[in-house]
């Protein structure tokens, strides 16, 4: 038996709503529709994927078994065909303390019937989610690995450093990266891996020491406990677009300058 792709993706957003109506107005088409397009599901699949009753629609035991392969079917199959040239949906990856809303909200005004997504990425992954066609495109805070990738500069954002609320330096309008000598600099190459800002951040506050992140990111993972301070002297962090150098369709190159103008 040959499996619809698409018949999938309508039962994940019919999964992921519980309802209808909603999920066929995120997918853009008409209730009826997607209510036909599950039932031949369910045909071609022999089970039944959903109770539906007075009191809302809930997954099976057989639907709840589907939903967790069919996600990463899902994901598998978009990077294939991006890999390849061929899909209906534009993947924009990001890094943490980035507002890509913008941006991603202008391309899919400008192309109703595309499906446009986001996908949160970390300093390991930022390079690797472009590269197995994860995403289509992605803003990356550099430096990175550019073998196999073309870029774009879209902007410089200071550092700062953060620090518990209770050290030495909170307070301050600015330091020097003098001033941070002796202290301990909690990086995402720290053993035993404090790979992601929750983590660098968690171990900051427990701890003590001194992470130093881009301003942007201190401020979407602002908490009571810690604080930041501008470096002076320190270089920004420099974000820029990054695509597969293999790939340049013109939605990358849409994307592209859209990006620069927002």
């Amino acid at each position: 038996m040959d499996l619809d792709l698409r018949k999938v993706r309508y039962f994940v957003a019919v999964a992921e709503h519980l309802n209808f109506g909603r999920a066929a107005e995120a997918l853009h088409i008409a209730q009826p529709v997607l209510s036909r397009q599950i039932r031949a599901l369910e045909t071609e699949l022999k089970v039944q994927l959903f109770d539906r009753s007075s009191k809302g629609t809930t997954l099976t035991p057989a639907g709840l078994r589907l939903l967790e392969d069919a996600r990463p079917l899902l994901t598998q199959a978009s990077a294939l065909l991006r890999r390849v040239g061929v899909a209906d949906t534009f993947t924009v990856g990001f890094m943490p303390g980035l507002i890509v809303t913008p941006a991603v909200r202008l391309l899919a005004s400008r192309h109703p019937g595309l499906q446009v997504d986001v996908l949160r990425t970390t300093w390991e992954d930022q390079v690797e989610v472009i590269h197995d066609g994860r995403v289509d495109v992605s803003y990356v805070r550099l430096p990175v690995p550019l073998d196999g990738l073309r870029h774009v500069p879209l902007f410089d954002e200071p550092r700062v450093a953060v620090v518990p609320a209770t050290h030495r330096l909170a307070g301050k309008e600015s330091v020097l990266e003098v001033d941070l000598t002796g202290e301990r600099r909690v990086q995402h190459t720290d053993p035993p891996g404090f790979r992601s800002v929750e983590e660098k951040l968690e171990h900051v506050a427990m701890h003590g020491g001194v992470a130093i992140l881009p301003l942007s990111t201190a401020i979407f993972y602002s908490r009571e406990d810690l604080v930041h301070v501008p470096i002076e002297d320190i270089a920004p962090n420099e974000v820029a677009l990054a695509w597969a150098e293999h790939r340049h369709t013109p939605l990358i190159a849409e994307f592209i300058e859209i990006a620069q103008q927002v």
